[in-house]
């Protein structure tokens, strides 16, 4: 849809355009609750520059790795509830970091390793080992948290 010069505001298409989406996304995130966009007389919806803005944030917020429904707290609610919010969301990400960087450091290990078989490598096999272990009561396997640190 084409702009409106008479009152500044740009259609749905437009909108999406502009950062690359398509607009069911917008549309989405309306039914969500996280756009409200006005309407003009034949019920099409109207994005201003507040809504333009709006959506920056939600992007910004979805690069982050936040939820829609995290976005949606974190816009609408006041200092104490985003406090709260957002230390929720920096411990699952020092914990996703901390696997990233495991996952990492094992590539890494076995990009290097002189082994013509990864299962001959120690290193590997010491990261397997603390992978799973052996329940010695039951038998049974169970899974682990991977290393931190690099093999």
């Amino acid at each position: 849809m084409r702009s409106n010069e008479r009152d500044g505001t740009i259609g749905i298409g437009a909108l999406a355009g502009r950062f690359g989406l398509a607009a069911h996304v917008l549309r989405h995130w309306e039914s969500t609750g996280l756009l409200a966009p006005a309407r003009d007389a034949a019920g099409r919806r109207r994005y201003g520059p507040a809504d333009v803005v709006r959506v920056a944030v939600i992007l910004r917020g979805k690069e982050a790795g936040l939820s829609l429904e995290a976005i949606r707290t974190l816009v609408a609610g006041g200092h104490r509830v985003r406090s709260e919010v957002l230390r929720r969301e920096a411990e699952e990400l020092h914990a996703r970091i901390a696997a990233a960087q495991a996952s990492l450091a094992l590539v890494e290990c076995a990009l290097g390793c002189a082994h013509e078989e990864l299962t001959d490598c120690p290193h590997f096999r010491r990261e397997v080992a603390e992978r799973v272990r052996v329940d010695r009561s039951g038998g049974k396997a169970r899974i682990g948290k991977p290393s931190a640190r690099p093999a």
